[in-house]
């Protein structure tokens, strides 16, 4: 394992070999399900559990903000990486190198601009004992964090947020400005979304596409 995912997998608190044994499907609706051991649910703290229990929520108001501030065509433009409720079946997310680039919909204050779209930089995922690793390499802004399994549309994603010239993340759960949750959906062929509720800085909602490298 990593130096950096080895300090955020101490930080939430996993016991990374229990993780292999299959977690059955369940549906979105049961985010509040009680805690199972080895779950995302038994490692999110409780805001980031709220993020994920209102992603929907968080989205449409993501989006009215933007279109109600004229970035509707660039949302549209868009189409299904964008759209709520595009998710596949199988969300699993493949280890590799992939291409990967954020858009963040929706402003947290009156000056912030309400639809940023920012060019390709590069992520990777990797195995870690019975889960994978997501990290952004480039970039000022690089979420790092684990893949926990949840249902048969997504994966879960915590993790926290590594800014300019840090060289390795602050552990999960000591920062909550930092602190990151999402959702994990395949969109397509070869195709993926992270999904960021509620983010802490800046917009209401980010979302990252990823697309193997090459």
């Amino acid at each position: 394992m990593g130096r950096t995912i080895w300090v955020l997998a101490v930080a939430l608190g996993v016991t990374l070999g229990a993780c292999k044994s299959v977690v059955p499907p369940v549906p979105p609706s049961a985010a509040d399900a009680p805690p199972e051991t080895g779950t995302w649910r038994a490692t999110a703290t409780d805001a980031d559990k709220e993020r994920i229990r209102g992603w929907y929520s968080s989205w449409q108001a993501a989006l009215t903000d933007a279109r109600t501030k004229g970035f509707g065509a660039d949302v549209d433009r868009e189409a299904v990486l964008l759209q709520p409720t595009a998710a596949l079946p199988n969300p699993h997310l493949p280890a590799g190198d992939y291409r990967c680039r954020t858009i963040k919909i929706g402003a947290q204050g009156r000056s912030g601009l309400s639809y940023v779209a920012y060019g390709w930089f590069r992520c990777r995922v990797a195995p870690e004992q019975g889960l994978s690793s997501l990290t952004k390499i480039s970039g000022s802004q690089r979420p790092v964090g684990l893949i926990f399994p949840d249902n048969l549309k997504r994966q879960i994603f915590l993790g926290t947020l590594e800014l300019g010239d840090e060289k390795m993340p602050v552990n999960y759960g000591s920062d909550r400005m930092r602190d990151m949750a999402g959702l994990i959906e395949r969109i397509g062929d070869n195709r993926w979304r992270l999904v960021l509720p509620a983010p802490a800085y800046e917009s209401l909602l980010d979302v990252i596409e990823l697309v193997p490298a090459g």
